[in-house]
């Protein structure tokens, strides 16, 4: 078990030393530094363990190629590219500021920084939320998936599906409703970031169907539809769905952006090698019921995240929220598999 988290160590290692060394330079000091850290990675861990179970059903199907750029250029698109330099770049637009007065912003002025970040926070939730809701939707309404952890409900959304783009049509339509719960002054920003969301998952749907095999039948193609590039594609911006909470949440714990990130890349990179322990170990065939528990935890941060374009829900609740799902899936798999039915 232990060499599948020696990345992680490593990084964990290097990024507590960097913290210690920044809370040196910083009136909170060097303990104050690395407690920080290590309560964001763990945050950031609890947040994401179902974004872990649904990479893991992705990834048993790329090949060794795509995993491996998984695994270092996904980390550092991750880490570098989603938990600090796209917070900066959302700033920096909404507030119309160049770069480098961003980025001094945050550093000196966190105070401010935090309630940019917190500013365009509907907008974020929106975009991720409505390509969570994607994904959970797509899980739910798919005709080939033999196995059900919710029986007869699945059974009836599967028949459901005999509409080819009912997924779309829901989501579209929760997009829609926001012109009558959202705040006006926030009404059209939430809007187009819903659509932009539902655009963004049909594009990287649409990068896959242009890869698709011929020999759709074969059963690992048939479960995904989708190439090694639109995996990697698709496993980034699911990464970057589930960071935005985890960013922003951050704040309220901490509104020292370097031990934010310092914290959530601890964290990011261990999400990541649970990725692969669970593709490794078989996981997801052991306990049958997981990636369904994972897709309703991923269905429940949706749901919160569009909640979220009005109120900001504590991530306690949803990191709990998530936790609760998966659990209940790994003890009715062990159930099902007591029965011999699993």
């Amino acid at each position: 078990m232990i060499q599948h988290f020696r990345l992680s160590l490593a990084v964990a290692a290097v990024c507590l030393g960097l913290a210690a060394w920044w809370g040196l330079e910083t009136p909170a000091g060097v303990w104050t530094a690395l407690w920080l850290t290590a309560v964001l990675a763990i945050l950031e861990v609890s947040l994401s363990f179902d974004n872990a179970v649904v990479n893991a059903g992705v990834l048993r199907y790329m090949s060794p190629l795509w995993r491996q750029l998984f695994l270092t250029v996904g980390i550092l698109i991750a880490v570098f590219g989603m938990r600090l330099v796209f917070p900066i770049l959302i700033v920096a637009v909404s507030a119309d500021m160049g770069w480098g007065e961003t980025v001094r912003l945050a550093l000196h002025q966190p105070d401010a920084y935090a309630r940019m970040l917190t500013g365009v926070y509907p907008v974020i939730s929106a975009f991720g939320g409505m390509f969570l809701l994607l994904v959970f939707l797509n899980f739910l309404f798919d005709r080939n998936k033999q196995t059900h952890w919710l029986g007869p409900v699945e059974r009836r959304m599967v028949r459901a599906a005999k509409f080819d783009e009912i997924s779309v049509f829901i989501a579209l339509a929760v997009v829609f409703s926001t012109r009558w719960w959202v705040p006006e002054a926030e009404q059209t920003r939430v809007f187009v970031a819903g659509v932009a969301g539902i655009l963004l998952y049909l594009a990287v749907d649409a990068v896959g169907a242009l890869f698709e095999s011929d020999e759709a039948a074969d059963a690992a193609v048939a479960a995904m539809h989708r190439s090694g590039v639109a995996s990697f594609l698709y496993l980034e911006v699911l990464d970057a769905s589930f960071s935005f909470d985890g960013v922003i949440g951050a704040f309220a714990i901490t509104k020292d952006v370097v031990v934010i990130m310092l914290g959530l890349a601890i964290g990011a990179v261990f999400v990541r090698s649970m990725t692969v322990y669970l593709v490794n170990r078989g996981s997801l065939d052991a306990y049958i019921y997981l990636e369904h528990g994972a897709h309703y935890a991923i269905g429940a941060l949706a749901a919160i995240m569009i909640a979220g374009t009005v109120a900001h829900v504590s991530e306690v609740i949803t990191g709990l929220i998530g936790v609760g799902f998966i659990a209940a899936a790994v003890v009715s798999s062990v159930r099902a598999r007591r029965r011999g039915t699993g």
